[in-house]
């Protein structure tokens, strides 16, 4: 289940002699199918919004190959409880929520309140899955809810990498996704701190990643803006939400569960199929009594 439009893509350069990794993205129809398939409410949207964007700006970093992996796990004492993501060496992203309905007092701006629903006490995770054995993990407390400064704080503080990031997410009355996109600097060793400033000073003063999203700004105009004096181009791929469960997936879950549990959901059902929803995407699967009891069948082999 792959969703993808032709604005949706993310641009990897480097600028100052490669001692700067920079990232752009537009993620507006990303987000858009984020909304619709978990139904959030605005603040959500915003939060899962950026977690996913973050997701796929340090992906684009971290991962070498196209079937690596990077989990971002943020978990706060706010009302929304949990946001997972994942995104792919692909481009492709999916992600969850604890409680898409979660809601806190707008700003008193007007903007939304996303801190409000994430909570500022708790944690944020990110998993590296490349394939080997082992997984890398790296984990910081929450700095401020706002998911965009967590995540510096967590290239800060987890990978010694001093990075600016500026992610942003419209929604709409209507509670769809207008706008969504942004950027994330990485600041390598051996800049001046002349040019630390320079580029911390430049990222301060761009206008919100939503608003030159709303105007049309494209990613590679972005990183424009950031590096006046010209960067370099490294390459540009497209973005998509996609998941990978299937039917024959969760067959192979149910199996896994054993003969007992099998039938003891088989007694219980009574309803003329069961119904298993992946928690990513909110496809829901229906297996028939005469199904499920093949799959008991199966799993007594």
């Amino acid at each position: 289940m792959m969703t993808t439009t032709n604005n949706d893509y993310l641009v990897r350069a480097t600028a100052l002699n490669e001692r700067v990794r920079a990232f752009a993205l537009n993620a507006t129809g990303v987000v858009n199918e984020l909304q619709r398939r978990h139904d959030t409410y605005p603040a959500v949207t915003a939060a899962l919004g950026r977690t996913a964007m973050g997701a796929l700006l340090l992906s684009a970093s971290a991962l070498k190959e196209e079937e690596h992996a990077l989990t971002v796990d943020v978990r706060g004492n706010g009302p929304v409880r949990r946001i997972l993501v994942t995104a792919n060496g692909r481009g492709e992203v999916r992600g969850f929520v604890g409680n898409p309905h979660a809601h806190a007092d707008h700003h008193a701006s007007g903007k939304l309140n996303v801190a409000g629903v994430v909570g500022t006490d708790g944690y944020v995770s990110v998993t590296r899955d490349l394939g080997m054995r082992e997984t890398y993990q790296g984990m910081v407390e929450l700095l401020s809810g706002e998911i965009g400064e967590d995540l510096a704080y967590y290239m800060y503080k987890s990978e010694q990498t001093p990075s600016a990031v500026g992610i942003g997410v419209f929604v709409n009355p209507d509670l769809t996704v207008d706008a969504a996109g942004g950027y994330m600097v990485q600041l390598l060793p051996g800049l001046s701190d002349e040019e630390i400033v320079e580029i911390e000073q430049r990222a301060a003063a761009l206008p919100h990643p939503t608003t030159m999203i709303r105007q049309g700004t494209t990613p590679e105009q972005i990183l424009e803006m950031l590096f006046p004096e010209g960067y370099t181009f490294g390459d540009r791929y497209p973005i998509s939400f996609n998941c990978p469960c299937s039917r024959q997936r969760f067959e192979g879950a149910i199996v896994s569960l054993g003969s007992d549990e099998i039938q003891r959901i088989i007694d219980e059902e009574d309803q003329p199929y069961t119904e298993v929803v992946c928690h990513f995407c909110n496809e829901a699967y229906h297996f028939s009594t005469i199904e499920m009891q093949g799959i008991l069948d199966r799993s007594r082999d």
